[in-house]
């Protein structure tokens, strides 16, 4: 088992310049560590995931206790670093955020997403200072991925996204970001633009528009989520197969997919 420090150098070393990280988002225990037995080198959460899995909504509404346990069940299972999507932080004061986000490392979290959304950007700037601030007097380097939303939000008109961004991961990189995440943006030449002027590695969302990896590698992108796709295909593969059951009272569909599903009585020690 890696310790804390080991799996804090390890995940900012999976953004070295030259390669890509691949992150496979989770949603609890068993997609965590699904993600790592098909060889994922590091496994993200998903807010929305996480949510919903839990019975609320996305945006940011998620308990702070049901977001720590469920970061806790998962650092329990695997062995590879966790990133954890903290959405806004659950708060707008930046000391009450840098104190989740030890929380978070305490439990074996090595990285955190933390979004713009539609707040100014300089609070999530008080937000990136206030944590580096609380992790290094603790000695945790904890990677810190600011996401900008300004295409996925469509913050300002199309014509101004591009500066925008820029001009974001700017204020983000000088308070203390170690990545910039631009959900929703695709074009290899905007991603190139973006990539050069914020020296600081680029996260970006798997979208159907969005080209393949090794497009996007090189293009300078270090970092592909794919954010809630994985719980949305299981959901839908129940939806599909409850459905006819009810509807029907036919069970071929929920066996269709059931047979792929891994032994996790076996990966799970029992």
């Amino acid at each position: 088992m890696s310790t804390q420090a080991e799996r804090l150098a390890q995940f900012r070393a999976l953004h070295a310049p030259g390669r890509i990280l691949v992150l496979p988002n989770a949603w609890d225990a068993a997609s965590a560590r699904l993600a790592q037995e098909l060889g994922a080198e590091a496994v993200a959460t998903s807010s929305a995931a996480v949510a919903w899995c839990h019975g609320y909504p996305d945006g940011d509404i998620l308990p702070n206790e049901t977001a720590l346990t469920a970061v806790k069940e998962i650092v329990r299972v695997i062995s590879v670093p966790l990133s954890v999507d903290g959405e806004g932080g659950y708060s707008n004061d930046p000391g009450r955020v840098a104190g989740f986000v030890l929380k978070l490392i305490e439990l074996g979290a090595a990285g955190i997403n933390l979004e713009d959304g539609n707040s100014p950007p300089e609070v999530l700037c008080q937000k990136i200072a206030s944590i580096k601030h609380a992790a290094k007097a603790n000695g945790a380097d904890v990677f810190v991925n600011a996401r900008c939303d300004v295409y996925l939000h469509n913050l300002v008109p199309d014509d101004a996204k591009l500066a925008e961004t820029i001009r974001r991961g700017k204020l983000y990189r000088d308070s203390g970001a170690d990545g910039l995440f631009a959900p929703a943006m695709h074009d290899l030449k905007e991603i190139g633009e973006v990539v050069r002027a914020i020296d600081l590695p680029l996260n970006i969302l798997a979208m159907k528009i969005v080209r393949p990896v090794a497009e996007l590698k090189s293009a300078g992108v270090r970092r592909l989520s794919i954010g809630a796709i994985t719980a949305r295909a299981a959901y839908g593969a129940a939806l599909r197969g409850v459905t006819a059951l009810l509807k029907d009272g036919k069970y071929d569909r929920l066996f269709e997919t059931s047979g792929d599903c891994p032994n996790f009585n076996a990966l799970f020690g029992t």
